[in-house]
C-alpha cells in the first residue's frame, strides 16, 4: 500500500517551512491613507520678524511668506502620522496661486480630537490680494511613510515651527 503525501513525521517541519516563508516574502502592513476634516482656516502675510519672511534680504525676492493656519479634526481613537494638508489658494481674480499644485506642506502627526495647525507658504510676489483658501482638506496615514528629520537636523526657514500669534 502506498501513501499519498507527506509522512505525518514530516508534517509539522513542512508546515512551519511555509509559515517561514510566507513570513518572509509577505509584504508589510499597507499604510492606509485617512481623510480628516479642516477648519478654521486663515492666511496672512508672515510678520517681518519670521524666519520666512527673509528680512536679510536687501532685494525683493521671488517669493512672500504667507502662514497658514487652522484646525484639524481626528475623530479616530489613533494618531494620524505624516498628514499633509491639501488646498486651492486663489488670488483676487479667482486664479491658483500655487501652479498645477493642490498639497500645500505637512501638518505632521495628528492626536485624536482637534489640533491646530500652522504651516509657511511661499506665494509669488506680486500676487494680487487678498488671498483665498478653499478645497481644504489633510490627508495622513496609519503608519509612517516617510523618513523625518532628526533632532540635530538643520531646518530651512519654511520648514521651521511657526509660532503661536498670540
Amino acid at each position: 500500500m502506498t501513501s499519498s503525501g507527506p509522512r505525518p513525521s514530516h508534517l509539522p517541519k513542512a508546515l512551519a517551512l511555509l509559515l517561514a516563508l510566507l513570513l518572509l516574502l509577505a509584504p508589510a502592513a499597507p499604510a492606509w491613507a485617512i481623510d480628516l476634516a479642516v477648519t478654521e482656516i486663515s492666511l496672512e502675510p508672515c510678520p517681518a520678524a519670521d524666519p520666512g519672511s527673509q528680512p536679510d534680504l536687501k532685494r525683493p525676492s521671488g517669493a512672500s511668506c504667507y502662514a497658514l493656519r487652522g484646525t484639524v479634526n481626528n475623530p479616530r481613537s489613533q494618531p494620524v502620522i505624516d498628514t499633509d494638508l491639501f488646498a486651492v489658494i486663489s488670488d483676487s481674480s479667482g486664479e491658483p496661486v500655487l501652479q498645477n499644485r493642490t498639497r500645500v506642506g505637512s501638518i505632521g502627526d495628528i492626536p485624536p480630537g482637534e489640533s491646530s495647525f500652522a504651516l509657511r507658504l511661499a506665494v509669488p510676489a506680486g500676487t494680487p490680494g487678498p488671498l483665498q483658501v478653499s478645497h481644504a482638506k489633510a490627508r495622513g496615514f496609519n503608519a509612517p511613510v516617510r523618513v523625518r528629520a532628526g533632532l540635530d537636523d538643520e531646518l530651512l526657514p519654511l520648514e521651521q515651527a511657526l509660532p503661536d500669534p498670540s
